[in-house]
């Protein structure tokens, strides 16, 4: 019992950096309508300048604040240089855009941070804590609060602001949002930055958790992130987490406790194609 409650605390902070990664996914496409591929080297860049600012000034909330603030600028510029020119063109289109800079941006890391992996040896603000005689480091600890505190805010920005009922708008009909008086393209770059901003925590908290920073860190989760947004139900935020969860769950109790002999990325498509065959709108999307 208690090697499948420390498996299953595992699993929830795997789906928790999960869930960061796919919400800036799940926020562009519920928007643009676009498989934002890219968003994975947005992730691996904010964990390279998160440990640029740490090792400038080892101050673990100038390195979240200063990466942050970069890769929205950066999630932004991709927005009005290369996506914004592509909108009239079919969804392929974008979409091989989108691979090209995830590739050209993975060798800009490659060539100016080197090719080999970094460690991040930070110290983390949250003490470990027992829950129910199972320990949880700090590391876990400050995933589950900075994930839970992303998620607060961002439910309050979407519900209960007006900025959140310009991006619902804008999510239903982007044109008809226009002609209501919104302001569609800054609502969009918005989006962008929320969501590249996002990423950089993902990508600061993935070199912390597990104590390395590479160029070829974001390819994975470049192809799980989808996955994980077609199960949750394409463009939904509340479906990219609870399908991000469950994979985490899925992945650290099958491999880790139960001794599943797969691989442990393939778990990702297995899920997508089971619940695609059961719910081809995923678990919460709409037909």
């Amino acid at each position: 019992m208690h090697l499948f409650l420390e498996q299953l605390l595992n699993g929830m902070a795997v789906g928790s950096i999960y869930a960061l990664v796919s919400l800036g996914l799940a926020l562009v496409y519920g928007i643009l309508r676009i498989l934002h591929v890219a968003h994975a080297a947005v992730y691996t860049v904010g964990a390279y300048l998160g440990l640029f600012f740490f090792q400038m000034t080892q101050s673990l909330l100038v390195a979240f604040l200063g990466a942050m603030a970069c890769c929205a600028l950066a999630g932004v510029t991709i927005e009005r240089l290369v996506y914004f020119p592509l909108l009239k063109y079919p969804p392929y289109v974008p979409l091989i855009a989108s691979i090209a800079i995830l590739l050209a941006l993975e060798e800009v890391c490659r060539l100016v941070a080197g090719p080999y992996i970094l460690t991040f040896p930070a110290s983390l603000p949250f003490p470990a804590v027992h829950v129910l005689g199972v320990h949880v480091p700090s590391s876990v600890s400050t995933i589950f609060a900075t994930t839970g505190l992303i998620l607060l805010v961002l439910w309050f920005l979407t519900t209960r602001t007006e900025t959140g009922l310009a991006m619902r708008a804008v999510s239903q009909d982007l044109a008809i949002a226009e002609a209501m008086g919104i302001d569609a393209h800054a609502v969009v770059s918005f989006t962008f930055a929320l969501g590249s901003a996002i990423a950089a925590v993902a990508g600061i908290l993935v070199g912390i958790y597990y104590n390395q920073v590479y160029a070829t860190m974001g390819s994975v989760p470049a192809y799980k992130a989808l996955a994980l947004i077609v199960v949750g139900g394409l463009g939904s935020v509340p479906g990219a987490v609870a399908a991000s969860l469950l994979l985490g769950i899925a992945e650290t109790l099958l491999i880790g406790y139960a001794h599943v002999p797969l691989p442990r990325d393939a778990l990702a498509f297995i899920a997508m194609i089971a619940v695609l065959m059961w719910r081809a709108e995923g678990l919460f999307g709409s037909r």
